[in-house]
């Protein structure tokens, strides 16, 4: 993502950046899937996403913003 020197996104990543980020590395999922309790992310960093893949089925994935 876009991020100022201070490490502040310019805009943010929410859960359509997360769910194309995801069917770029070859899973496909709906943003919805994508749990963000906190919000979408404005800051550069390392965070874990839950997906919410079926009522019984959850999963956590390591999500890493990073500068372009």
């Amino acid at each position: 993502a876009k991020a100022g020197d201070e490490g502040k996104l310019f805009g943010s990543v929410g859960t359509s950046d997360i769910a194309e980020a995801i069917g770029v590395a070859g899973v496909s999922i709906e943003r919805h899937e994508v749990r963000l309790p906190e919000g979408a992310f404005r800051q550069l960093g390392e965070y874990q996403v839950g997906i919410h893949l079926h009522t019984d089925v959850n999963a956590e994935i390591t999500l890493v913003v990073e500068a372009e």
